[in-house]
């Protein structure tokens, strides 16, 4: 029975080959955005995180994929590669983040290319920064680009439209 289920289902992601890891990523871009945090509350936990609607230089904010994935901790140093240890202590994946949901025991939405079987679904669910964030190269302050949307979960996430019928 348990090998019917997808692999995120009966997998943990340590166990996951570098495949199955790399496909959970979604494409939409979010983890790509800048973000700002305050300092450090009084009794040493994190400052609260502000998301800004400002992406890597290396995003691709149309396609939203990293223009040089392989080679990008060189061009951006504080690049995060994501591993199944480092998930433990991110607090900063947006809730709509397939690595999210799996190490939370949760299912991907209908919109995940895994789940969908096309990688245009995370777009036309609004879960992408596609055409909502501007790069870093022209972006300013990052003051002034502080948003909320990253850290919420897209509004058409909730359930696929229905195909439109072709009149016969």
């Amino acid at each position: 029975m348990t090998e019917t289920l997808p692999f995120w289902k009966r997998k943990t992601l340590a166990g996951m080959t570098r495949a199955e890891w790399e496909s959970l990523c979604d494409g939409c871009g979010r983890c790509c955005l800048n973000k700002l945090r305050e300092e450090d509350g009084p009794n040493g936990e994190p400052g609260r995180l502000h998301w800004t609607d400002v992406a890597c230089r290396l995003l691709d904010t149309h396609s939203c994929r990293c223009s040089d994935y392989e080679n990008r901790k060189a061009t951006v140093p504080d690049c995060v590669k994501l591993t199944a240890r480092k998930l433990e202590k991110i607090d900063w994946l947006p809730p709509s983040c397939a690595y999210r949901l799996v190490a939370e025991g949760k299912d991907l939405y209908w919109w995940h290319p895994l789940v969908s079987g096309d990688p245009e679904t995370v777009h036309l669910a609004g879960a992408s920064v596609q055409d909502k964030a501007v790069s870093e190269r022209k972006a300013g302050a990052l003051e002034d680009h502080i948003v909320t949307w990253p850290g919420r979960l897209p509004p058409r996430s909730a359930r696929p439209r229905a195909p439109r019928k072709e009149p016969a």
